[in-house]
């Protein structure tokens, strides 16, 4: 009843503008299960109802290779929620899709199956490509005008995407470069344990270090870099590195000394890289029970946010920006942006004269 409770206020407190029918997105990570109701305007789209429950589908994955019977029962659960949600604001159209847990699992499409006929829902499992496509468009009204280079990270509970694109490239051909890490903050947090925050470290940022290599080695080189994986990017006023995650934004909230988390205060923060290494050194210096009790952090995230932090510090050594955007934002928005007639190539590519050469 708490949940039910927390959401009538939210969609109380989110007046409709236009009366039009209502659309929604529902994002089921390895870490979230997630889902915003918006109405369609003429500048996009209004947010008129959302959820949101950390299930840990993903629990278990790393070691297993499977779903856990208590990990896909909290999560069938949170969707029946979802569903309700649904239900009660008349929608006409949704997408529903899961990422990396669903995509990894030996049983995912199994569970994919037993959520149809359980509750209703049909999921759909984006490939990886597809996953940070959405993430970027929803995260476009944070991209700078003045951006010709953009690398944005996507830290999930089991994989990490990481896309790179270059707006000055007309629009032709690919709209842009991604790489996949198959490691996000549970899987990375499951592998290490406590020694995570004990000691160890480094050796995970090393080891996610040696993955991201592997990754790019394996795939295309983001266009853009200079010099293959060498430290180093083309001119920092030129370059925007855009981070989308609970890591982020946890960092951002911190880092602010918010007594509560707060999305207006976070969403788009400009966060300097040394203001994320002290934070991390911060929380890496408590114990899990204190980073249980910090108000942005919380119990479900006090094992999650260190691995987070060993992700992000293994992206930047690769690529080593000044500063990271903060986007409270992602996969749900990206949806919603499409199912009201957006895309990545009409939004991101202006005419090259534009931009700084």
């Amino acid at each position: 009843m708490a949940v039910e409770r927390t959401i009538e206020r939210e969609r109380s407190g989110r007046a409709r503008r236009t009366g039009a029918p209502c659309l929604a997105a529902l994002d089921l990570g390895t870490n979230n299960c997630r889902l915003l109701v918006a109405e369609p305007t003429a500048e996009g789209f209004n947010v008129v109802d959302s959820f949101s429950r950390i299930t840990r589908l993903g629990e278990g994955l790393a070691t297993t290779g499977r779903l856990m019977e208590s990990a896909m029962a909290r999560t069938l659960s949170a969707l029946r929620v979802c569903r309700r949600v649904m239900d009660r604001n008349g929608i006409v159209h949704a997408r529903c899709v899961a990422t990396e847990a669903c995509r990894r699992a030996a049983n995912g499409a199994d569970f994919v199956a037993r959520v149809e006929r359980a509750v209703g829902i049909r999921l759909e499992v984006l490939g990886h490509e597809e996953e940070a496509a959405l993430a970027m468009l929803g995260c476009l009204p944070l991209v700078d005008a003045h951006t010709r280079h953009l690398l944005m990270v996507d830290i999930g509970g089991g994989s990490t995407e990481i896309l790179w694109l270059d707006r000055a490239g007309g629009g032709k051909g690919r709209i842009a470069e991604t790489v996949s890490v198959p490691l996000g903050v549970v899987t990375l947090s499951e592998s290490f344990g406590r020694r995570l925050a004990n000691g160890a470290y480094d050796d995970a940022v090393g080891y996610v270090g040696g993955l991201l290599t592997r990754a790019l080695k394996a795939g295309r080189q983001p266009a853009g870099l200079p010099s293959g994986l060498s430290p180093g990017l083309p001119d920092e006023r030129t370059v925007q590195m855009l981070g989308t995650s609970g890591t982020v934004t946890t960092l951002a909230a911190v880092h602010l000394g918010l007594r509560r988390y707060d999305r207006r205060k976070v969403d788009g923060i400009r966060l300097p890289f040394a203001a994320i290494a002290d934070v991390g050194r911060r929380l890496r210096g408590l114990d899990e029970a204190a980073r249980a009790a910090h108000p942005c952090v919380g119990a479900e995230r006090a094992d999650l946010v260190v691995a987070g932090c060993a992700i992000l510090d293994a992206i930047h050594a690769h690529w080593p920006v000044a500063s990271l955007r903060v986007a409270d934002r992602g996969v749900r928005e990206g949806i919603l942006s499409a199912l009201t007639g957006r895309s990545l190539r009409q939004a991101l590519f202006i005419e090259r004269e534009t931009l700084p050469s």
